[in-house]
């Protein structure tokens, strides 16, 4: 199966939900301009954040892939807050910089979509509203958003992994990602990659919290099988274009090892009608944060 396999135009929105594992849509004429308007705004925004941040002392990496000792708090209770997450190796045992304060951010999460006007404003855009409607989205809320940088030389790999497995609902099928390129996302740079197909066959791993007393936040249950890596076909996008991932479909990137940032805004929607979220997931709505709907 061919790269533009995994590829529709913007008539294959129409279809609701999602007919193929993904596909990317371009933000409509003029969409690398909006790239440097609207999205790229927000990496110079994001960047004021990043320049004028200071960090915890003793705050480990962490992402949904790896979360080490020391982080655990910070980590779930994010899903409400604008919080920073280090690339792995970046701080020594004493929680000094080993590189630029700047250079070192993995990514910034979880709830830009809801706390800050910028990515606020390109969340709920009205093409992105118009596109959910275009799916058959009846009542889409988001659950959360992320900042991802892709640092030049360090950016870390994303080993393979299904979306679900962290946002898990009942049924399946009811979780949606937005990816929004503000660079061009190359293989150089650590474009995505998928398995086509791979989103029809249920997930077999999961992400849960941990029980009370535990030594860590979560824990996984079940395993996912060894893929092989000829499945998986890259698809690069250039800037200001937005690629859709479902939520069982499997994909990853590779470590940025060139000497260009790959950066990228993304954000999970769920279908809420007759949907149920796991009380497991790690990501939870609170009190001050419930998901809000895509459609304002």
């Amino acid at each position: 199966m061919g790269q533009n396999s995994l590829r529709g135009s913007s008539a294959g929105c129409a279809t609701a939900w999602l007919p193929s594992a993904c596909f990317y849509h371009m933000l409509g004429q003029g969409s690398r301009e909006e790239a440097g308007s609207q999205p790229c705004r927000a990496w110079w925004y994001c960047g004021l954040l990043v320049g004028s941040w200071e960090p915890l002392p003793l705050m480990a990496f962490v992402s949904q892939h790896q979360i080490q000792k020391g982080s655990s708090d910070y980590f779930l209770t994010s899903g409400d807050k604008i919080r920073f997450f280090f690339e792995k190796g970046v701080l020594d045992e004493r929680g000094n910089f080993l590189i630029p304060k700047e250079k070192s951010v993995s990514k910034i999460g979880h709830a830009l979509h809801a706390y800050d006007p910028v990515f606020k404003q390109v969340t709920h855009s009205s093409k992105v509203q118009e596109l959910g409607r275009k799916l058959g989205l009846e009542r889409p809320v988001v659950v959360q958003s992320m900042y991802i940088f892709k640092q030049p030389g360090i950016g870390g790999e994303v080993t393979p992994h299904q979306d679900a497995t962290f946002l898990y609902t009942e049924p399946l099928g009811r979780i949606l990602g937005f990816w929004i390129a503000l660079e061009d996302a190359t293989q150089e740079n650590g474009c995505l990659w998928f398995i086509p197909g791979s989103h029809t066959r249920g997930i077999t791993r999961r992400m849960v919290r941990a029980a009370s007393g535990s030594s860590t936040c979560v824990e996984f249950v079940g395993s996912d099988p060894a893929y092989d890596d000829n499945q998986f076909i890259p698809l690069p996008i250039s800037k200001g274009g937005l690629i859709l991932i479902h939520g069982e479909v499997v994909h990853k990137s590779e470590l940025n090892s060139s000497e260009s940032s790959r950066h990228a805004f993304t954000f999970h929607v769920m279908e809420a009608k007759d949907t149920s979220w796991s009380k497991e997931n790690w990501l939870q709505p609170t009190p001050e944060l419930p998901f809000p709907s895509l459609y304002t």
